[in-house]
């Protein structure tokens, strides 16, 4: 299959990156990978967001039905202790007047309802296995993964062989530490002029709280317990609509206690008195857990190399 450009991911980077590209130029053809089995399914995080970059791509966001329900009411930067809580003063940087308490699903979601109506071809359900090259080492495409495979990798009777597709250019958005990408940082040395790359994990969980409980647009960021003074580490919580509660857990990956169990920690954050009460009486709708960049401007690699260029995480 021939496109002028392949994306591969269809998250918030890669389905912007396919609009403004048919904004621009309506003529090309424009095809987006996605390994989930839907737009959104692997983005499970709720997350407060800045619509700068949302008011240049699609200035009528509003009047186009964006999921942006729940505008930012309060902020709270909170300190913990074992059995206690201190308020400290909220960083400017984490003021969010201005800015809503969001599903990344739904946005993106609705991102793909827009790509589409532009004429962009979504394809989920077929993740991008194999980088292709040209005789210059240029990338010229991709390949998707063989399907109807068995555990042991044999071919059952619905056996579906991958398929190659050819860009002109092919983009990279496949997030943190995205299989595709580490390759292309190894084959083009995109990495020989940046710090190294610093990461954490993100333990994440959405609930439904009771009514009674439930303060849309407030926002909590703690540090502290459970984490010791040697490991980064502190926690999200975001109250978006139809009482539900967004919380997770973020703990940077170059922890020195080996017996650290980032899942464990969450667990014990939930129990502490200033956070238990609020998930008292509540069920737990979905979880996760996803990989996160950590080592800011510094640690960002080249971005373009023969054939494509990386964008996102």
């Amino acid at each position: 299959m021939e496109y002028d450009v392949v994306i591969v991911g269809g998250g918030p980077s890669g389905l912007s990156c396919a609009i403004r590209l048919k904004q621009v130029s309506p003529e090309l053809s424009v095809c987006v990978l996605e390994k989930g089995s839907e737009i959104g399914a692997h983005l499970l995080s709720g997350a407060v967001f800045e619509t700068r970059a949302l008011d240049e791509l699609i200035p009528d966001w509003k009047d186009k039905g964006a999921p942006l329900n729940t505008p930012a009411t309060h902020d709270n930067f909170i300190f913990l202790t074992k059995n206690s809580a201190f308020k400290l003063p909220t960083p400017p940087q984490m003021h969010n007047k201005g800015n809503y308490i969001i599903s990344l699903g739904n946005l993106a979601r609705w991102l793909a309802q827009q790509a589409e109506a532009l004429g962009v071809e979504i394809f989920p359900g077929f993740a991008a296995a194999e980088i292709l090259y040209n005789e210059q080492g240029a990338v010229i495409g991709v390949a998707t993964g063989d399907m109807g495979l068995d555990a042991q990798g044999n071919r059952t009777e619905h056996f579906q062989p991958g398929m190659e597709l050819h860009a002109r250019q092919t983009v990279f958005a496949e997030g943190c530490h995205g299989s595709l990408t580490k390759m292309l940082i190894k084959k083009f040395d995109l990495r020989k002029n940046s710090d190294p790359q610093t990461y954490g994990i993100g333990i994440k969980e959405l609930w439904e709280v009771a009514p009674e409980k439930h303060r849309p647009g407030h926002i909590m960021h703690t540090i502290g317990w459970p984490m010791d003074s040697k490991t980064y580490g502190g926690s999200f919580i975001y109250h978006l609509e139809n009482n539900q509660v967004a919380i997770g857990f973020v703990i940077g990956l170059d922890y020195q206690n080996p017996y650290l169990s980032p899942y464990d920690e969450m667990q014990r954050f939930k129990l502490h008195p200033k956070i238990k009460p609020l998930f008292e009486g509540g069920r737990r709708v979905a979880y996760g857990a996803r990989a996160l960049v950590e080592g800011g401007y510094q640690s960002l690699p080249q971005l373009t190399f023969p054939g494509g260029l990386l964008i996102g995480d």
